[in-house]
């Protein structure tokens, strides 16, 4: 699934239009671009910043309302019951008998929606009215969030939140560094860093500087790829490359900075996390959808008994007529005049089939179950003093359609808290087996800079540490001292790390305690205490990790003036660039292996040494390629390529990350409420399965099926199938029997090919084997998102970029056929699944029906387009 989304994502860079072009301090030069909206009609092409998420205003809250509240069939029914009552000729009881219980039920639901969207509105209110200081002539003043426009320069402090989407142009710690917090975005608590352009950095030193400042930046059309960001900086006649690394998103909270400046580049609903919100849609549960066909069932069936009272009253008047002669002059009115109103008369008479008191009841039903959630004493969370809040009346009712939970592992299931436990170094293993308890004596005391936290030891290692004459031993620990994006502080005499990602921090504090203390970082250069030597490496490039690289290395200049490549990454795409194969090699895959079988985070580290001709012609290539604006991630991915190749592995390494308390029990209770729970992780294949098992989302007595074996059921059904399509009878054979639980062990890349081979032809019939799933997402060591409760602070009285991470989660459009929303617990950012969210034009239909087939409900039927919904979250 990686590489497709790469592919994608580099379609999208080709296709992209830069034509978003924002001047600092020149309100004139931006208000000058126009957009056209409808016509004849244009407007202005930068929005102001002042948002707007709520559903209603004072006009259109009344006609909405009612036309969303008469989607309900039993409103429509109740509602043409009251206008035959209106009618004296077949009225049987006053018309207001039935429209004063009918107003009374809209008002309560309509009082419901009001109070809900009255939340909406002091949210956005509260909001747009937040302080932030915007640079007005040569000083910065305080104005309102709504005030802001494209091309402001914004001063922001300390624990301030970030009003709209940003360039960092320069802050007062070292090298301009910002750090920020994205919990309100990605859910994610771990701090990260951006950094300002190197030449906004040295030059825009002081405010009367930045009143000054012309700088031009021309980039990306807005959209909603939060963690992509293309563009370049002009400024006088020079132009400087920029990334999602010089960009502070609206909702990030800044964190460790006491200063930052920055110029807005996208405002109000421009920004990336409005462009993820999207609009407030109409929900229908499917206990609503029940409802409306129960009515009309019911409906129809009184249409059809009226009628046949009707005709038996029609033949039973004419025989009174014929025996009654002397009748028939006081009644003027023909037979069939008389059969039409007394049809219209039994129709009136059996509508209380469908009593409305039980309707006005279920809205109660719904008040108390919401209130009932707040009070819950099991959801009260006692160590921050947090209740359980429902933030819609119809909360209970929602969450009761839940029958599938994406999960992320890192952080939801685990405690995101990790432990150096293991390494291998040149084929050996190092750590004990035994459970790591502190020692009464310190082994790391001959280091100063040990932080005494590091509960891994080895005598033998650090042995040849401190002897220093090991050389893969030394450049083993040398990666996990350079190869990484963590940032230092000194407080009160202790260096203090601060890491985007746990495991990073991990590896670090390791090499810290081992005596490759990481020290200071610049914009290039990186300074290491190595056994009690200085020694500062200057930077020549950073290869950033992602999701498609799955690796992170660095080039560097030692002192010696020697060049360097130190990667790490996961063991995969480290293999596939070894410069050979030998013993060593393999010893460390079984090691590996082994550390995957008991739940390890794992990671290989390699090197090479690079000649200074090699490196300059690379620089060059390097250097066109980061300042270009189309399809630059495919030029930088192609360059970083030539460099990573041929590398000498020197080891891995073995991260524990325990699960949280109660993970167990919680997914038990969900087993136990028929809920499939799909888990996504970035683990090896045996991690996950070993991490399943101790979380008890697989258990002994159930069959768990890999590629293999799943690849080889599909391929019997669909031969069978062609059977059966040819005239040909046959019994289908690997059929699985029914009633038997079945976990499901995938991988990204599988579901590609599952799609390729035509998995979405048909949906077969089968058992049960959809039971659990564990859903591995084949990319190593990062993780994006956290799960937070569908009542918590994602609901719609929360703030706007709350919402973002609310249920329900839209399908993709081209997936709509046939696939119903699910109110999830979170929104998770899945790179494939949130992929497929926002482009979904190729294979979502697909996708969907192959989650169908691999989701079969417990009553041996597939999920039909009537009764299932199919929901894919980081």
């Amino acid at each position: 699934m990686g590489s497709l989304v790469y592919r994608e994502e580099l379609e999208e860079d080709k296709n992209s239009a830069f034509t978003w072009e924002v001047q600092a301090n020149n309100k004139a030069y931006n208000r000058q671009f126009k957009q056209k909206a409808f016509l004849c009609w244009w407007r202005k092409k930068y929005k102001r910043n002042a948002i707007h998420t709520a559903k209603y205003n004072v006009f259109s809250f009344l006609p909405l309302n009612l036309y969303e509240q008469f989607h309900r069939m039993s409103n429509l029914y109740f509602l043409l019951i009251i206008v035959l009552q209106g009618i004296p000729e077949i009225s049987t009881l006053p018309w207001f008998t039935l429209f004063a219980p009918l107003v009374c039920l809209l008002t309560i639901r309509a009082t419901r929606d009001l109070v809900d969207d009255i939340g909406r509105h002091r949210s956005d209110r509260a909001i747009n009215n937040r302080p932030c200081q915007i640079l007005v002539g040569k000083s910065f003043l305080w104005r309102k969030w709504k005030n802001l426009c494209v091309g402001d320069l914004v001063c922001l402090h300390k624990d301030s939140i970030v009003p709209a989407d940003l360039v960092l142009l320069a802050s007062t710690e070292p090298s301009s560094l910002c750090y920020v917090e994205t919990a309100d975005i990605d859910g994610e608590t771990n701090l990260k860093f951006r950094q300002a352009p190197t030449i906004t950095h040295h030059e825009l030193t002081n405010i009367r500087k930045m009143a000054s400042f012309q700088g031009k930046v021309v980039c990306e059309e807005p959209n909603s790829r939060m963690h992509h960001f293309v563009g370049c900086l002009e400024w006088e006649g020079k132009k400087y490359p920029l990334d999602s690394g010089n960009i502070l998103l609206r909702g990030c909270r800044i964190r460790n900075t006491d200063t930052c400046y920055g110029m807005v580049i996208y405002a109000g609903f421009d920004t990336k996390i409005m462009k993820n919100c999207g609009k407030i849609h109409l929900k229908r549960t499917k206990l609503d959808h029940l409802m409306n066909r129960l009515v009309v069932l019911i409906f129809l069936s009184m249409v059809v008994i009226s009628a046949a009272l009707t005709l038996g009253f029609r033949f039973k008047v004419k025989e009174f007529k014929a025996t009654h002669h002397y009748v028939s002059a006081k009644h003027d009115r023909s037979e069939d005049m008389d059969t039409f109103f007394i049809f219209w008369g039994f129709l009136i008479l059996l509508s209380v089939m469908v009593p409305m008191a039980m309707f006005i009841i279920a809205e109660f039903i719904y008040l108390g179950n919401s209130v009932f959630i707040n009070w819950d004493v099991h959801m009260y969370y006692e160590p921050q003093d947090f209740p359980a809040k429902a933030r819609s009346t119809s909360l209970n009712d929602q969450l009761g359609q839940v029958e599938y939970i994406f999960s992320d592992k890192t952080g939801t299931l685990t405690q995101n808290i990790m432990t150096f436990k293991k390494c291998c170094i040149n084929g050996v293993i190092y750590g004990s087996e035994e459970e790591e308890t502190p020692r009464k004596e310190d082994p790391y005391r001959w280091n100063k800079f040990a932080d005494g936290k590091l509960l891994f030891h080895d005598a033998e290692l650090l042995r040849i540490v401190r002897a220093n004459k090991d050389q893969t031993v030394r450049e083993f620990w040398r990666v996990l001292a350079i190869c990484h994006t963590v940032m230092v502080q000194e407080k009160n005499n202790q260096l203090l790390y601060q890491a985007a990602s746990p495991d990073e921090e991990a590896l670090v504090t390791a090499a810290r305690n081992f005596g490759y203390v990481f020290l200071a970082r610049t914009q290039d250069s990186i300074t290491l205490m190595e056994l009690g030597e200085e020694r500062v490496y200057q930077v020549l490039a950073m290869m950033d990790f992602n999701s498609i690289r799955k690796r992170m290395s660095v080039l560097v200049r030692t002192p010696e003036g020697s060049i360097y490549l130190y990667t790490k990454g996961a063991d995969t795409v480290i293999y596939e660039r070894l410069h050979k194969k030998g013993p060593m090699e393999w010893t460390t895959e079984d090691a590996l292996a082994s550390f995957a079988e008991q739940t390890l985070r794992t990671l290989c580290l390699a090197y090479k040494e690079v000649d200074e001709d090699t490196y300059e012609e690379w620089r060059q290539r390097h250097q066109e390629a980061s300042i270009l604006l189309q399809n630059r991630a495919h030029a930088l991915h192609q360059v970083y390529e030539e460099m990573e190749q041929n590398l000498q592995l020197l080891g891995a390494t073995a991260i524990e990350d325990r699960l949280q308390d109660g993970v167990p029990e919680t997914i038990k209770c969900l087993k136990q409420g028929n809920i499939k729970v799909w888990v996504l992780t970035g683990d090896k294949q045996e991690t996950a399965v070993n991490i399943g098992f101790a979380c008890q989302l697989l258990s002994e007595n159930m069959v768990i099926l890999e590629e293999k074996e799943i690849l080889r059921i599909l391929e019997s059904y669909w031969e069978n199938n062609n059977n059966l399509q040819g005239g040909k009878k046959g019994r289908r054979k690997n059929q699985l029997p029914t009633q038997v639980k079945i976990a499901l062990v995938i991988n990204g890349e599988f579901l590609v090919k599952g799609l390729d081979c035509g998995a979405c032809q048909e949906i077969p019939e089968r058992g049960d084997p959809g039971h659990w799933g564990w859903c591995q997402r084949h990319q190593h060591d990062q993780d994006c998102g956290h799960w937070r409760g569908a009542g918590g602070s994602g609901g719609h009285a929360g703030g706007a970029e709350q919402r973002l991470r609310a249920g329900p989660v839209p399908l993709p459009a081209a997936a709509a056929p046939g696939a119903r929303t699910l109110v999830l617990h979170a929104g998770l950012q899945v790179p494939a699944l949130l992929h497929l969210q926002d482009t979904g034009q190729h294979d979502g239909p697909d996708l969907v029906l192959l989650l169908q087939w691999l989701h079969c409900a417990p009553n041996g039927h597939p999920l039909s387009r009537e009764n299932e919904s199919l929901n894919p979250r980081e």
